[in-house]
């Protein structure tokens, strides 16, 4: 099993680089994973040789690469074991996905008065666009509090619930402490109150396998660049008669059916929501890498994410005056920590010097940082391409940082 670990490795060719003269140690995979060669052929190849756009001619580039987009969605399908392929919407990644839902699902339901929930430890993105939508419709922003370990209160939530609840956003995964929620609760707790739920599964659906038909979460969201494909595309699942009830995000090409001057009308799903030209060698590109993911196995993926999260907590909390913000009892393979004295950001421009790439700041979580008295937080975040040697080298690093910053 590690030497089939080891030649998963190969396939990256970022991680046989070197940074400032170390071999890099690539613990950054939470905000952005690295990309298989598979992915970087698969664009390549589409620009060099099948370039065309999609839906809108019938020549036999346009023809190829209509089905290649097309059999992606079918793909993503899949993956998140959705029921039709109608319900995938390419989008630009998480962030316009949770957008979309908020202005779309907030325009067709939610009225003044109404509720939105949402939790204490969640990303900018799934915060602020629900903000935008109560401060819109005059609904009521509500939040779930966690404990001090990281995990959501749910009997708060089952207090927060009530008859104007009309949707719960949360993460799946937290990117800020790794927490890992438990969805099907939330999601059977929310329905009982009449509300919908949308799931942020940024730092999920690239580390584990989802099903959204088992979690029956009406909206699942997920960034292509953190599953090891390309920037600028994303997936928004969401229920087939939902999406019909929401109107358009977007106005412009392959939205339409009909525009005339006194009536325009829209397209079906999945291109109600997909307006103008699409990402089509991002598509592609995402098509690689759930094609590499399946090819793994999403459950052995996550068994030695695991292996090497435990493994990593174990090793890091030698160090001196370390601290673990986020010690849920279920978690993603995500480390955040602070160690006494030390600014996070020293700690992460030091580690640079010897190669080893961790995230430093708020993660684009105030409120989580607030919630657990720190302005920031030092962060590792581990995949299966790295290995319990790479843990090794990055702990005696960070004892020899903290020893120096510490004089």
């Amino acid at each position: 099993m590690a030497l089939e670990w080891e030649q998963r490795r190969s396939d990256f060719p970022m991680l046989s680089k070197t940074v400032h003269g170390h071999p890099l140690i690539y613990f950054d995979s939470a905000a952005t994973a690295q990309k298989p060669e598979v992915v970087i052929d698969a664009i390549t190849d589409f620009y060099r040789d099948h370039y065309g756009t999609v839906h809108r001619a019938i020549y036999e580039l346009a023809r190829f690469s209509t089905l290649e987009y097309c059999h992606v969605r079918d793909k993503a399908r899949s993956f998140l074991n959705a029921r039709k392929s109608e319900e995938i919407i390419f989008t630009r990644g998480t962030t316009e996905s949770i957008n979309m839902v908020a202005y779309s699902f907030g325009k067709a339901f939610v009225k003044p008065g109404d509720e939105v929930i949402v939790s204490t430890i969640e990303h900018h993105s799934d915060i602020v666009p629900w903000q935008i939508l109560c401060e819109d419709r005059g609904a009521i922003l509500k939040v779930i509090p966690v404990d001090d370990r990281g995990d959501l209160l749910l009997d708060e939530l089952k207090n927060l619930l009530s008859p104007r609840t009309k949707i719960v956003a949360v993460n799946h995964v937290s990117n800020a402490l790794g927490t890992l929620n438990p969805i099907q609760d939330i999601v059977q707790m929310a329905h009982a109150a009449g509300a919908k739920v949308l799931v942020d599964g940024a730092q999920a659906a690239p580390h584990m396998r989802v099903d959204v038909q088992d979690l029956d979460c009406d909206f699942y969201v997920f960034s292509g660049h953190k599953a090891f494909g390309p920037t600028g595309i994303g997936i928004l699942y969401g229920k087939e008669e939902l999406l019909n009830a929401m109107p358009p995000y977007q106005g412009g090409g392959d939205m339409i059916e009909t525009v005339t001057f006194e009536k325009t009308t829209y397209n079906t799903l999945p291109l109600k929501f997909e307006a103008g030209t699409p990402m089509i060698a991002e598509v592609i590109g995402l098509g690689a890498a759930i094609d590499y993911l399946q090819g793994i196995g999403m459950d052995k993926m996550h068994a030695r994410e695991q292996e090497l999260l435990a493994y990593g907590t174990e090793q890091i909390q030698t160090v001196d005056g370390l601290r673990i913000i986020g010690n849920a009892r279920k978690k993603g393979a995500i480390i955040s920590f602070v160690v006494d004295g030390v600014h996070a950001l020293d700690i992460g421009t030091m580690l640079d010097l010897k190669g080893v790439c961790v995230r430093t700041g708020h993660h684009c979580a105030q409120p989580t940082m607030r919630r657990f008295g720190v302005t920031a937080t030092a962060r590792a975040s581990f995949a299966f391409y790295n290995t319990f040697a790479e843990i090794d080298q990055f702990v005696a690093h960070l004892q020899a940082v903290v020893h120096q910053l510490k004089r």
